[in-house]
């Protein structure tokens, strides 16, 4: 039958099929009053008259247009109100540490390192923390981390100058303050090639 041409008699057939019932088609009834809208176009209207097959309606911007009634459809929004809205939980996008954005933080402050910090001279901290720095981004470079955040604070800029001058003697990264003003930054963000 999709192979055939569909005749006039076999169209007029089917309009006599769908006059004979009425609940099937929602096209048939329409009226003056009646909200409509156009298929496949962004405009609707109110019926202002019907002749045969040709329904005119006024937009909103007071516009009469014609159009066939196979074109319109009813806009009735009573024949959504008993439709169930079902709220789907949106998937999560599983990103793997590797390609996590959050840079590993390592804090340099004296007493996130040691138990008892009052122990330990100057020059031990200082020792100390060079090396834990640079045990860090060995591990960064192991694990192929991307990013590293160094959090050295603001004071009298003797740990920030070691932390500069120890990336300073490393190569394939590239680093600058956390902060705009250079004064203002207790942390460095270091980027691993």
């Amino acid at each position: 039958m999709s192979d055939q041409v569909i005749g006039n008699e076999y169209i007029d057939e089917l309009e006599k099929l769908r006059d004979s019932f009425p609940a099937m088609t929602k096209r048939k009834y329409m009226k003056i009053g009646d909200k409509v809208s156009v298929v496949d176009e962004d405009l609707s209207g109110v019926i202002t008259s019907v002749n045969g097959n040709v329904v005119v309606f006024k937009d909103e911007y007071g516009f009469t247009y014609q159009y066939p009634k196979e074109k319109l459809v009813p806009k009735n929004a009573s024949i959504y109100e008993n439709i169930k809205v079902v709220q789907k939980a949106e998937p999560r996008k599983v990103t793997s540490k590797k390609h996590d954005k959050n840079p590993l933080v390592l804090d340099l402050h004296f007493h996130n390192l040691v138990k008892n910090p009052n122990d330990y001279d100057s020059f031990e901290r200082l020792f100390m923390q060079k090396e834990k720095l640079v045990q860090t981004i060995n591990f960064c470079r192991k694990n192929h981390l991307k990013r590293l955040e160094i959090v050295h604070g603001i004071g009298d800029g003797v740990l920030q100058k070691l932390v500069w001058d120890v990336l300073e003697s490393q190569t394939g990264l590239d680093f600058y303050n956390k902060e705009i003003l250079h004064h203002q930054s207790g942390a460095v963000m270091v980027e691993f090639h």
